[in-house]
Parts: structure tokens; C-alpha cells; sequence
């Protein structure tokens, strides 16, 4: 029986991945890890994403908050993982981390710096449809600053979500599409500041929480809690708190 458009994975892929997108963040490659480099505001919001995928796997999985590697026994899976920022801090507490991106050369600079940390990350090159493909299933699912450079959300996030067992938990993080994100995110950011690449950013793909939460109904997940994720320019850092009207985290569970 031939597959559709939403169960082709070459099919949904071309609405999924924007090739333009990941040529860009591949020719980065060997920047991941310079603090000081083009992914240096990444490196800077470092803390604050690791301190609300820990908050909310401990809240959701009902783990021990002050264990020292309190996601043991989980499996996670960083979509878009790219030098592996994330990835490698999940494996340091404990969990068994699968690293996707679609970029050959993002992965192997992953594996690189993993393997000079002594660190057991499982990094592939793919997409997330080529996965759910397969029938492969996650305790939770972590998809940071992605989905702004994705041109079907709706897609993308269903496919994700087949990632997931039941009882699983999506994080993601994405920017808002209102005029201050515009200000900040784009012109501020990339434009005056210079802290990223002009042309990183397209206002038209930001999501709203109220899109987000719609999307990830239709992919079978339960409403998102929200935080904002927010700068402070007299301390020079990142912080969690309740102004989602730029950047923000959202975490949805899939019912049992």
C-alpha cells in the first residue's frame, strides 16, 4: 500500500526540515564549543535551560530532586542537537541521551567533543520522522530553539510526539512572534548586538504559546506549561521567569 504525505517520511521530511536552515548551522560546525564564538548567547543560556529540563523531568517523572544524577534510567532524545549543548549535561545526570540533527557535520563535531569528555552520548545523523519510522520510543523529548526553523510546525511536533512513550514528556523552547521578540530577537540581537548571524531568525515563523498549545493538541499531547525565558542586560545574564513574550520553555506531557 503506498504512504501518504503524513506517513511518507520523505514526504513529511521536506516539510519538516528546511535545507537552507541546516546548511547554515552545518557550516558552523566547528564553532559549537567556543564560548566566545557564534553560539556564544547559547553557552550564556546554558544554566537556565539545564535548570528547567532538570525542574520539570523531576517534577513530571516524580524523580529525587537532590540526586546527583537524578535522570538516571530515562531516556532522552535532543532533536536538533547540533555540537551537542544540551545533550552532554543530560548525560552528566544521568540520562541515556540520544543526539539527532540532521547536519553530518554537526554530529561529528558532537561525537568529538564527547568522546575528549569521556561521555556516552548515542549521536545520529537524521530527522525525527526517520525515527518515529522506525517505531522508536523516548521517556522524554528535548527540542531547543528549533521549531522558529522549522516550516511545518504542526508536522514536525506530530512526528515528535510518536517519539514519545505514553507518559512521556516533550521540552521545548521557542521564541514568540510579537513586536517586542522582533525588537529583541532580531534587530537587537542580530542587527545592533551582533550576537547572531543576520538572517538567523524569520519573524513569520516564530509560534505563540497559544499556537504552540494548539499544535501540540493535534499531535496528541496535553496543554504546555509555559516560563518565560528572559535577559537581564546589568547582570549580562539568563534567567526563568513569567515574561513569555520573547523567548520561553514549554513542556507537555503525553497521557498514559
Amino acid at each position: 500500500m503506498p504512504q501518504g504525505p503524513l506517513t511518507d517520511p520523505a514526504a513529511l521530511g521536506k516539510r519538516t526540515l528546511d535545507a537552507g536552515e541546516v546548511d547554515r548551522f552545518a557550516r558552523s560546525a566547528g564553532q559549537w564549543w567556543d564560548h566566545k564564538g557564534e553560539f556564544r548567547t547559547l553557552h550564556q543560556i546554558g544554566p537556565a535551560r539545564l535548570a528547567f529540563l532538570r525542574s520539570e523531568m523531576e517534577r513530571h517523572f516524580a524523580l529525587a530532586p537532590r540526586a546527583l544524577r537524578p535522570l538516571a534510567g530515562l531516556k532522552v532524545l535532543d532533536v536538533g542537537c547540533g555540537g551537542g549543548l544540551v545533550s552532554e549535561p543530560l548525560a552528566r545526570l544521568g540520562a541515556q541521551v540520544t543526539g539527532l540533527d540532521p547536519a553530518v557535520e554537526n554530529i561529528e563535531a558532537a561525537r568529538r567533543h564527547a568522546a575528549a569528555q569521556g561521555l556516552n552520548v548515542d549521536y545520529r545523523t537524521g530527522r525525527v520522522e526517520e525515527l518515529a519510522a522506525l517505531r522508536s520510543q523516548f521517556d522524554a523529548l528535548v527540542c531547543f530553539e528549533v521549531i522558529e526553523h522549522v516550516p511545518d510546525v504542526p508536522a514536525f511536533l506530530a512526528a515528535a510526539a510518536a517519539l514519545l512513550r505514553p507518559g512521556g514528556l516533550l521540552l521545548l523552547s521557542t521564541i514568540n512572534r510579537t513586536l517586542k521578540a522582533y525588537l529583541l530577537a532580531i534587530v537587537g540581537a542580530e542587527y545592533v548586538l551582533r550576537w547572531l548571524p543576520v538572517g538567523t531568525h524569520r519573524w513569520e515563523r516564530f509560534v505563540t504559546p497559544a499556537e504552540l498549545a494548539s499544535h501540540l493538541a493535534a499531535a496528541g499531547l496535553g496543554r504546555p506549561i509555559c516560563q518565560g525565558l528572559i535577559y537581564s542586560p546589568l547582570a549580562d545574564d539568563w534567567s526563568i521567569g513569567r515574561d513569555t513574550d520573547v523567548n520561553y520553555f514549554a513542556s507537555a506531557a503525553k497521557p498514559a
